[in-house]
């Protein structure tokens, strides 16, 4: 046969070779599966054992990055980094539109608001000369268009202030946060599309994006209310907020550089591609609470559910949220009345500054454009020192109320002082010198009425961040209005008024925050019955039926969650800042216990081991030793 020798190499060589090819696929897919196993086990407490059906008990963990160094890197200060980064980009999406509007519409002469938001590029015409290969259409939008564009995003950004808050008081505020800046840069990818058909359908997808970044502010609020310890507040929000100003220095400089060189789509690409990137990252190395993270360290993790106590246990879906106490508490309207002063200030200086020094010391709008950003910049560098200094304060034995007054009370003073040099200057040096240490100033504010909402109560943070920044927008709106009906002629006499009345507005700022503010934890904040301590004998368990019951708190069997979602609470409530028992025997698996040993004693504060009669035994940190120096499945 022809193919006789071929018949005899198969059966000798390839035949063998194959078999044994699969024996040893067999061998590690049973080795794999083997690992696997072990691997997606998760470790369960006796009241999974004795509660869970054998299918509802949990067969996998969930996915996570592998990274022993990150165990090495605070993990609360790196939320506080990545949030800041998220939102530099988020305030560097608001300016693209600002700057490539310049760039889009031939009637460029027109429109003051537009030429303002420009700094460092030339007009459209000289740009396709420059690069003919990006030859774009000339969109011919009215002044009165070009405006309702500009203001869109704050139409949609008023909208869920308060709702962004509610929300992120009852659903992961992590997650809010990173889908709201995410969403946000998957919609200024849409804007160069949007703008070829209709300014109409830009302004509705400026719309959205307002109302999905109008929840950042307070999501972030949410965030710190399980990751900021009370003498670390001030450092880690601080953190976080002066992302914004930075957003604001980098992102008009930034937009105008690349509009100038690859035309002026390419500042909605590459901001809404950075804006997913971060939302991608900041998805798998975000976690709702400390104990849900697997990268954190023991030693923070303890420091962290200790320093903040009851406030990190889960809120009530049934909870009602006293939005009446809202509106009657006194020290909640000095939050808003001093959102409302800075944000007067803010909002004047990102929208007129451009035009002031034009029309006063007759500036190059380019120039006065870079020079615009010199307070801003110092603003985003003065934010976190001053909140590192309150922090220092604090644990210098001051009050919470004393040191959130003084740094609130004294950067708005500095501030309208400042302010009320701008207004009589009529040297430029001598207005920006005063321009840069009032915006400067008031970075010291941030350490008291931004964070406060986090001592009042830390359980509402979010809604009150949300109520207080829905009424600092409405100054943004209020601003520019009051502004232009001033400004009509354009002379200092008139740019002085505008000054003085900014002055006039941080002045009123510090008398009401310096009589009302408080630093301490109002009554309402958290809700009955979980606001007090109930002695021993006062916690009569029902062990008889499907309940367990400790004293006015009843919790259906079914519906315990099992390490994951956290321990019991010493209210009763299922979360993950309390220790209200004894877990030393919390993270073993079944096949690692004894069931001899393996007691649960329901009338005293222990599952197993010693028992506590006090709440100050309940809660020490070495009852929690065994089980976080063992693997956790979080």
């Amino acid at each position: 046969m022809p193919f006789g020798n071929f018949q005899t190499l198969k059966e000798r060589i390839i035949y063998p070779a194959r078999d044994a090819a699969s024996s040893a696929k067999s061998s590690i897919s049973r080795v794999m599966r083997k690992d696997a196993d072990e691997k997606s086990f998760v470790k369960y407490d006796e009241l999974d054992e004795a509660y869970m059906d054998e299918e509802e008990a949990p067969k996998s963990k969930p996915f996570h990055f592998k990274c022993d160094c990150c165990r090495c890197v605070s993990q609360r200060y790196l939320i506080a980094c990545l949030s800041s980064i998220g939102f530099i980009i988020s305030f560097g999406i608001r300016c693209n539109m600002g700057v490539a509007i310049v760039t889009m519409t031939k009637e460029l002469e027109s429109s003051s608001e537009s030429d303002s938001n420009s700094s460092i590029f030339s007009n459209s015409s000289q740009h396709n000369k420059t690069h003919p290969f990006l030859r774009l259409p000339e969109f011919t939008w009215t002044p009165e268009t070009i405006g309702a564009v500009d203001s869109s995003f704050f139409w949609g950004y008023i909208i869920t202030q308060i709702p962004g808050g509610y929300l992120a008081s009852r659903l992961p505020a992590n997650r809010i946060f990173g889908l709201a800046i995410g969403t946000s840069a998957f919609l200024n990818l849409l804007l160069p599309g949007a703008a070829q058909v209709h300014f109409g359908l830009v302004m509705a997808v400026r719309i959205l994006q307002g109302i999905v970044e109008g929840v950042t502010y307070p999501a972030c609020h949410g965030i710190w209310r399980h990751w900021a310890p009370p003498l670390e507040r001030s450092k880690l929000a601080t953190i976080s907020f002066c992302g914004s100003y930075a957003g604001a220095v980098l992102g008009m400089p930034l937009s105008g550089i690349l509009t100038k060189n690859f035309g002026w789509q390419s500042g909605f690409y590459v901001f809404g591609a950075m804006g997913i990137i971060w939302a991608i990252i900041f998805w798998f190395f975000s976690f709702e609470r400390p104990a849900c993270n697997p990268y954190i360290s023991q030693e923070e993790l303890i420091y962290i559910e200790t320093s903040i106590g009851e406030n990190t246990s889960l809120t009530n879906k049934n909870m009602r949220t006293p939005w009446l106490s809202f509106f009657t508490s006194m020290p909640v309207y000095a939050i808003n009345v001093a959102n409302f002063c800075r944000s007067w200030t803010f909002y004047l200086l990102i929208i007129s500054q451009p035009m002031y020094f034009k029309e006063v010391f007759h500036d190059d709008v380019a120039k006065s454009g870079i020079l615009s950003a010199l307070p801003h910049l110092v603003m985003a560098i003065i934010v976190p020192i001053g909140g590192q200094i309150a922090d220092n304060l604090r644990q210098r034995h001051l009050t919470t109320t004393t040191v959130r007054k003084i740094f609130n009370c004294g950067g708005f003073g500095l501030e309208a002082c400042f302010l009320l040099g701008v207004a009589f200057a009529r040297d430029k040096t001598a207005a920006m010198v005063c321009l840069t240490l009032a915006v400067g100033s008031s970075g010291f504010a941030i350490s008291g009425f931004n964070v406060n909402h986090l001592d009042l109560a830390p359980r509402y943070a979010s809604i009150l961040m949300g109520l207080s920044n829905g009424i600092g927008t409405l100054a943004g709106m209020m601003c520019p209005v009051v502004t232009e009906l001033l400004t009509k002629k354009g002379t200092a006499d008139e740019w002085q008024n505008v000054f003085i009345i900014a002055s006039v507005v941080h002045f009123l700022g510090i008398t009401f925050y310096g009589i009302f503010a408080s630093g301490e934890q109002q009554h309402w904040a958290e809700p009955h019955g979980e606001d007090t301590w109930r002695p021993e004998d006062t916690l009569k368990p029902d062990t008889t039926g499907k309940f367990l019951s400790y004293g006015a708190f009843q919790e259906q069997t079914s519906d315990y969650k099992g390490p994951n979602n956290g321990v019991i609470a010493m209210n009763g409530n299922v979360g993950n800042g309390h220790t209200g028992f004894n877990s030393s025997n919390y993270s073993k698996g079944p096949r690692d216990r004894n069931d001899d040993t393996s007691q649960s004693s329901f009338g005293q504060y222990s599952f197993d081991g010693p028992m506590y009669e006090t709440k100050e035994e309940l809660v020490q940190v070495q009852s929690r030793d065994r089980y976080l120096s063992e693997d956790r499945d979080l």
